[in-house]
């Protein structure tokens, strides 16, 4: 692809939102309390207070009021202080500082507004309006709610780019996005350029040339290295103004991105990330910002382990959009893998002493390697870096990270060249890198589910948010384990999509189908199903007077085909429903259903197909 808009200042190889009051961090995260910003135990923070009391006393105050004295002493008030203790019978009231003392104090205010504003002022604060998808009833959205978290602004290549970063769980399913900056009372509205749900980081704009004005973006820094110290600078929970949290990096791995489900880079420090300060920057000490805050871990036996987004991965997301124009996503060789660190299983596999690698166990279908890699191949080395058998390659000085961050550092359709051990023999392949295909996607970025409807049986497709919508946060003990199943599955072929009855709605031609809900659809007529639209599609031109659907627990469901659209028309009217399809499978079929003669007996005004994919 060229050179890289961004680099980072050292080579890598030698490499929440708040919903309404209450915030979160991200998707399955909750906030860690923490104390910030000290780590002294409170005994002893108490005793220095006292020790410093007794060492400089504050000075009284008119009206019993404390002064500005009292939180910072100017130029002489130690002396002033002592006088006033010598001589407590027979001294005047106090009198008034000098005015060099109070000229003292607005300097060193400024200085300090002088210094935060080149950093800080970039930080803004995020307010978002979602409306959500309900995966229940596919065809409606959920009650609108609102959420608060942090961003901050960034330069683009051009000289007019103007841009926001912060986090995609930020501005999820997003109606409206406004942002505000540090010390400003006017809100504006800002809209969405890309959104990279895999990496949890969304790019945002201001159209107002207002908002721009008077303000720096933040420079990229390296890659912190461990012990490094830290500042999260955001907006949590607990107040309106921006707040400072201080650590140090305590971890440096492939980490999964709970929001996306997939496993990136990323930074582990110990200074507390709360609701509110998901899509914030984090700082150096040169004032760089290193890094997005986006999740944190939560337990009875964590605390304050929160996670940062690497540089690294900042770069990788901008540059895909600025050679893109939208987010790609990032690329995946598509197999399962499995150490050999066993002795016996690498001798099983004829490799030599000395010779290191992982099993490849299976090659998603899906998958560009799958042209190349087969099941039992010994993948030993990717891009000239050789693979030990934990799975492992050399990262920095004396730090070995998992070799999934290798590719994690390319782009799709960026090649790589592998080396693996077929029977006993090294091969080598150019692998054109792609993103396979899942059988059940974690997420639908951003798009609305798809649908369709049989008379009374709502068909749709499967993935994580559904099974969250109808089990919820325990989904996964209390889903069907034939479903939970299909999320360590790959598919068989591409486009191939788990298709479910999700409910059964009342009508004549479903009765006695009512319980049925969550079952997987197998086949239609004796055809296997693919995908939903490839249901549609059977559905829409049968010919034959009965519609059956097989699914799983040996279940089935036999319609009367003329009954069914009918009823399809009746449902339709009676739970005000806009149409029997989605629209992206009104826009892929272009055909009428249910068909017109069947619409006008239900009472609902036939659509012809040519109307159908633009509503």
């Amino acid at each position: 692809m060229g050179m890289s808009v961004w680099r980072t200042a050292q080579s890598l190889h030698t490499n929440c939102r708040g919903l309404h009051s209450t915030t979160c961090n991200t998707l399955g995260s909750k906030p860690v309390p923490a104390l910030h910003g000290s780590s002294q135990p409170q005994q002893q923070q108490q005793q220095q207070r006292i020790r410093h009391q007794q060492r400089c006393p504050a000075p009284a105050a008119a009206g019993g009021e404390v002064g500005k004295s009292a939180k910072r002493p100017g130029k002489g008030a130690a002396k002033q202080q002592q006088q006033q203790q010598q001589q407590q019978q027979a001294a005047p009231p106090p009198q008034s500082r000098a005015v060099d003392d109070w000229e003292h104090d607005m300097d060193d205010d400024e200085d300090e507004d002088n210094f935060l504003a080149p950093y800080f002022d970039a930080v803004v604060k995020v307010h978002c309006v979602h409306t959500e998808p309900n995966y229940s009833l596919p065809w409606q959205r959920k009650r609108q709610f609102t959420s608060t978290s942090s961003g901050f602004i960034v330069a683009g290549p051009k000289p007019g780019d103007r841009w926001l970063l912060t986090n995609a769980h930020s501005v999820d399913y997003h109606t409206q996005i406004k942002v505000k900056r540090r010390g400003d009372d006017q809100k504006f509205l800002a809209r969405v350029l890309a959104i990279g749900v895999e990496c949890d980081m969304a790019l945002l704009t201001v159209d107002d040339d207002a908002f721009w004005q008077g303000v720096q973006p933040l420079e990229f820094g390296p890659l912190p290295r461990l012990q490094d110290s830290v500042a999260v600078v955001g907006y949590p929970i607990g107040g309106d103004t921006i707040s400072v949290t201080v650590g140090v990096v305590s971890r440096i791995e492939v980490t999964e991105y709970s929001h996306g489900a997939i496993d990136l880079l990323g930074v582990q420090i110990d200074a507390a990330i709360n609701g509110g300060n998901s899509g914030g920057p984090v700082f150096n000490k040169r004032g760089q910002c290193c890094g997005i805050a986006f999740q944190g871990l939560s337990g009875s036996d964590v605390e304050n382990v929160g996670y940062v987004i690497p540089t690294p991965v900042v770069h990788h997301f901008l540059n895909d959009y600025v050679a893109n124009g939208h987010f790609t996503g990032f690329p995946s060789l598509g197999i399962q893998w499995q150490r050999m660190e066993s002795a016996a299983l690498r001798q099983a596999y004829k490799m030599a002493p000395g010779q290191k690698g992982v099993l490849i166990r299976r090659v998603n279908p899906t998958s560009a390697a799958a042209q190349h890699l087969r099941a039992d191949d010994v993948l030993m080395s990717f891009d000239g870096q050789d693979i030990a058998c934990d799975g492992t390659v050399p990262f920095r000085t004396g730090e070995r990270i998992a070799f999934s961050y290798l590719i994690s550092n390319k782009f799709v359709g960026e090649a790589a060249r592998v080396v693996v051990l077929r029977d006993g023999k090294q091969q080598t392949f150019d692998i054109n890198l792609s993103r396979p295909g899942v059988l059940m996607p974690p997420h639908l970025s951003n798009k609305a589910p798809s649908y369709f409807l049989v008379s009374g049986v709502v068909f749709t497709v499967a993935c994580e948010p559904y099974l969250e919508s109808e089990y919820g946060g325990e989904w996964v003990g209390e889903a069907p384990i034939k479903l939970l199943d299909k999320l360590s599955e790959m598919p068989g072929q591409a486009g191939e999509e788990v298709v479910v009855v999700g409910q059964v709605l009342a009508d004549e031609a479903t009765l006695g189908y009512e319980d049925v809900s969550n079952m997987r659809v197998l086949a239609f007529n004796g055809t296997p199903v693919l995908n939903l639209q490839h249901l549609a599609e059977m559905v829409t031109a049968c010919q034959e007077p009965h519609l059956r659907f097989d699914c799983e627990y040996y279940e089935t469901i036999v319609l009367d085909r003329q009954q069914a659209a009918a009823g399809t028309a009746g449902v339709l009217k009676t739970h005000s429903i806009p149409g029997a399809m989605s629209q992206d499978l009104q826009q892929a079929l272009q055909v009428q259903w249910p068909p017109a003669a069947a619409a006008a007996a239900g009472g609902q005004e036939a659509v012809p197909a040519a109307t159908a994919a633009k509503r």
